[in-house]
């Protein structure tokens, strides 16, 4: 039976009443956030229990409350939001207009909190270069990690939802035995123990962590790794070495320790057992790293640290790679408001500790807590050393010794964040598994509960020596070019024989290749959403989980602001265009690009970019030459009369204004330069650039370089259109 909110708030929370312009005030402070005494919340029985305080566990418990439930959410650690507040403030989604609901909700109160004169400390507003902002967006996708943080505290306090921090689940030491901090009975959860020796009963369980710890003690079945392709019939899962070609170490590196000398031993990092069969399963899990908010503002910029455990042992592979020939710097700083950075992994030998996060998932809390440190140690030393070691070119020693840890942020790890980027660890083996057929549409999930809408993206998992004795990583998916599509309600819900009672937001039913679509911070807030009320459903009609009318909770995520269909932003169809069309897919692409769907209208699936040539904003400011990329559009020699050769691209503030294309009649070359940060005229997809006059067996092509170029380059189709008489 649902209570009316007022006595359902079991816990006390000072001066609750003006929460609501708690975002209007640059003073207050989640410290504000008082408790009822844990022993007190531990006595009460909950509706709904939500175990991991991530983005999708505080969504997951606002709704709860929303609903009328009673909730309590126990977090392992000190902090909300998981990754969202742990330094991602880069978020990862690709189309945006697939998020909606609490998970939008979250983005529009970034936007608010931006659009206070106040929030601008170490720059002005107008100075901000935001990467991804999209026109008339009514959310803001960038931000520092205090604010996320910040909103969540704030946006937990508003809803009255009991939180109580550094509750760690009771684990068994041995994972095959019988699990010991949950308490079963006819294949329902009846309560969870906590280290504390605190006991929470609940009628129905959300795992909303990263690690899947309670599934995992709940005896729910799981997988940790690669599965083999064969597993789900899948092409890009388990060793993938000829995939392997972005993030790459240059030609030329010695993987021993003296070179030449097999030995002296491999270097640190580089796995002797490795690479394994193409294709084939196997234990081992992307890479992780602590994702860095960085400053170049004096006043706020701690300097890089050398620390106290360095090995320039661990940095060789590094300095070996410039001396071979890499002239990139190893990272991918991105923009974040005032003067900071979202900083992640980038090339063949950056933050990324590769192979250290096999044994994460299964670890002891004391052990993932020197997985962590030892995470911050490696990076420690790497930025310590790209700033001072003389084998790094100088230039880039210049570069990074300009910037460093905030001062104003994760002060309790001297500017190091505290949450790992655990880009995967176990994963349920649910109800539905998702698999790379649902991210391409040749599988479509009729009980879709949200949408996914990012590229298959697994970073490196091992280093390895190739057969030429060179090393090499290896792992790297990335491959994109679809739309939006629907994640199944199956995926959230284990199999009815191992648990009736839990629903799993975050380490869902997914292969390793589909995971690393779905795995998206929007995304698990959007399930967290959705799993509270599936429950709330649950619970209302005293079902299963398994069990639940799934039109009726498609109804009513749909009244929600949850978007379950993907139908606005769909690509045009070429036949639609009047003239002679060429998608993107009928290209022949040389050097580096990725499919998307992030902005529409596009042509066909999808539409393809340069990523910027692999550069970022330090290395614009050093003016360093994009890796080159070029496109070209073959319409061979069966056209004849007068056409408008054509150019398709979709704009946003973050494109090249210089892009150069190069017409071609029969080896005759006109050139033309595009402005992407503009709408194309012909149906907001083609713009034409150049008349051309075509005879009798000439052949026609159109080629697109990003050559000198100022931004992102796209490249989403070419034409020939009628030429006005």
């Amino acid at each position: 039976m649902k209570l009316a909110s007022s006595s359902r708030r079991p816990c006390r929370v000072a001066l609750w009443s003006v929460l609501l312009l708690s975002m209007l005030s640059a003073e207050s402070s989640c410290a504000a956030i008082v408790d009822d005494s844990p022993d007190e919340l531990a006595s009460l029985s909950y509706d709904i229990v939500v175990y991991g305080g991530t983005s999708g566990g505080v969504i997951a418990a606002i709704q709860a409350r929303r609903l009328g439930r009673s909730v309590v959410l126990l977090e392992p650690g000190r902090h909300l939001g998981g990754l969202t507040s742990g330094g991602l403030g880069a978020t990862d989604i690709g189309n945006k207009g697939a998020i909606g609901g609490l998970s939008r909700e979250f983005y529009r109160r970034v936007k608010r909190w931006y659009g206070l004169p106040h929030a601008w400390k170490q720059q002005r507003a107008d100075e901000y270069r935001d990467p991804h902002r999209s026109a008339a967006e009514d959310a803001m996708w960038t931000f520092e990690p205090h604010v996320a943080e910040r909103i969540f505290d704030d946006w937990i306090l508003e809803a009255k939802v009991p939180v109580v921090r550094q509750e760690r689940l009771v684990r068994a030491a041995d994972p095959s035995a019988r699990p010991a901090g949950v308490e079963m009975r006819d294949g329902r959860i009846v309560a969870i123990r906590t280290e504390s020796g605190r006991r929470w009963t609940g009628r129905i369980f959300i795992d909303a962590t990263y690690e899947g710890d309670l599934l995992a003690e709940a005896g729910v079945s799981y997988v940790v790794g690669r599965e083999a392709e064969a597993t789900y019939g899948e092409s890009l899962n388990g060793v993938r070495t000829a995939q392997a070609t972005k993030h790459q170490f240059v030609d030329g590196v010695d993987p021993y320790v003296i070179a030449g000398d097999p030995s002296s031993g491999l270097l640190p990092g580089i796995d002797p057992t490795g690479p394994g069969i193409e294709g084939a399963g196997d234990h081992r899990v992307q890479a992780y790293c602590l994702r860095m908010c960085n400053t170049d503002h004096p006043e706020n910029r701690r300097p890089w640290r050398r620390p106290d455990d360095y090995d320039p042992r661990d940095y060789e592979l590094l300095l070996r790679n410039f001396e071979a020939g890499e002239t990139r710097a190893p990272w991918n700083p991105i923009a974040m408001p005032n003067r900071k950075t979202d900083t992640n992994n980038n090339h063949g030998f950056s933050t990324d500790r590769i192979g250290a996060s096999y044994d994460w998932a299964e670890a002891s809390y004391e052990r993932r807590d020197e997985i962590r440190d030892e995470h911050q140690s490696y990076q420690e030393g790497l930025m310590w050393t790209l700033a001072n070691d003389p084998r790094v070119p100088a230039a880039i020693r210049e570069e990074f010794a300009a910037w460093g840890p905030c001062r104003d942020e994760f002060a309790e790890h001297d500017g190091w964040s505290h949450q790992l980027y655990v880009r995967e660890a176990r994963r349920m083996i649910g109800r539905t598994v998702m698999t790379q057929q649902h991210c391409q549409g040749t599988v479509v999930a009729f009980d879709a509960i949200g949408l996914a809408a990012y590229t298959m993206d697994s970073h490196h998992v091992q280093r390895h020596v190739d057969a030429s004795g060179q090393v090499r990583n290896e792992g790297d998916v990335q491959v994109g070019g679809f739309p939006p599509y629907g994640i199944s309600y199956g995926a959230i819900v284990p199999r009815r024989e191992e648990c009736v009672n839990l629903l799993v937001p975050v380490a869902l039913g997914a292969s390793h290749i589909a995971y690393g679509s779905i795995r998206m911070e929007p995304v698990f807030m959007v399930l967290g959403q959705s799993a509270a009320t599936a429950a709330d459903l649950a619970l209302d009609e005293q079902r299963n989980v398994q069990d639940i009318p799934i039109g009726t909770l498609q109804e009513r995520l749909r009244a929600e602001g949850q978007v379950l269909e993907w139908t606005g932003n769909t690509g045009l169809d070429p036949r639609r265009l009047n003239g002679v069309v060429r998608d993107d897919v009928q290209a022949e692409f040389v050097g580096t690009w990725s499919g998307s769907t992030s902005v529409a209208p596009y042509v066909g699936r999808g539409y393809r970019h340069d990523g910027d040539g692999g550069r970022d904003d330090a290395a614009r400011r050093r003016g360093d030459a994009k890796e080159l990329a070029t496109a070209v559009f073959d319409f061979g020699d069966g056209f004849e009369g007068t056409f408008l050769a054509a150019l398709g691209w979709t704009p946003n503030p973050n494109r090249a204004s210089n892009v150069p294309v190069r017409i071609e009649v029969d080896g005759v070359t006109t050139e033309a330069m595009v402005d992407q940060r503009q709408k194309p005229s012909v149906e907001g997809v083609l713009e034409p650039l150049v008349r051309i006059r075509v005879a009798k067996g000439e052949r026609v092509r159109i080629l697109v370089s990003n050559a000198g170029t100022d931004g992102h380059v796209v490249v989403d189709a070419a034409a020939l259109l009628p030429a006005p008489r």
